[in-house]
């Protein structure tokens, strides 16, 4: 017998507070399969589902069967967002790196767009892991009313209220807040790690930079070369020749003083 839902008490986060906002580049961009007009469009919404689900997609990493089936309309975006969910990668990148606390907690703020309300509304879905596994408690997360109220068929999740008007910070993206490894892992892993650069690098425009012919790309070569005067060699005395070496300029004096 599966157990049901435990109960927990919502709390106040800006997600349940309505809103009187415009559409602006401080919000965030609702992506829904209802408005495409253009094959474009739908890459697009593609792209936005891996990032809100993976946060970054590699080519490995990507659901060809998945995209193809969106794309012909064989199945929804919460279709599609349940795939991505159950899929290998995020499975071996959320489900085993982590415990089921925590599990719960990365889901939540990728599929409903919020952070956990209390750490008893992360054990009630944890009991849901534990008893109809990772398949079943995917289908109840996004069959809930807050999943369909807010996304439906066809919407991206996306993070609700994140930027509130006349706050001057909003809140950090969970991809910040909720990195994808555990503190546990994390110190297997060796993160964080700090990393001191030696060199000293300095940004020059590129306009300044030199082009070729430039004598100045010349001065380096120049410097590097040693210019030296040839040293003289030594030569011992005792190895020197004088008579052949000192002219002798032969006069044409008598001998014996005769003529």
């Amino acid at each position: 017998m599966a157990l049901p839902l435990l109960n927990y008490p919502p709390k106040s986060q800006n997600q349940r507070v309505e809103g009187y906002t415009i559409q602006g580049d401080d919000q965030p961009r609702i992506y829904s399969a209802e408005s495409l007009l253009e094959p474009s469009e739908m890459t697009e919404l593609i792209d936005a589902a891996y990032r809100q689900i993976f946060f970054y997609a590699f080519k490995a990493d990507r659901e060809i069967f998945l995209e193809s089936q969106l794309r012909n309309n064989q199945i929804t975006v919460r279709d599609f967002i349940r795939g991505l969910l159950l899929s290998e990668t995020y499975r071996s990148s959320f489900y085993d790196k982590n415990s089921n606390y925590r599990f719960v907690e990365q889901c939540i703020q990728r599929a409903l767009g919020r952070d956990p309300y209390n750490e008893r509304e992360k054990i009630a879905w944890s009991i849901k892991i534990a008893t109809k596994g990772l398949q079943g408690f995917i289908d109840e997360l996004l069959d809930t009313d807050e999943y369909m109220k807010n996304f439906g068929y066809d919407i991206v999740p996306f993070q609700r209220r994140r930027v509130l008007p006349g706050r001057e910070i909003g809140e950090r993206p969970v991809n910040i807040k909720s990195p994808r490894y555990d503190e546990y892992y994390r110190s297997i892993l060796g993160f964080p790690q700090i990393s001191w650069q030696e060199e000293v690098r300095r940004f020059k425009p590129q306009e300044q930079n030199a082009t070729a012919g430039n004598p100045s790309l010349y001065l380096d070569m120049a410097r590097s070369v040693a210019a030296r005067p040839a040293a003289a060699p030594r030569v011992s005395t005792a190895n020197i020749n004088i008579g052949a070496s000192v002219p002798f300029r032969k006069l044409n004096v008598p001998i014996n003083g005769n003529g």
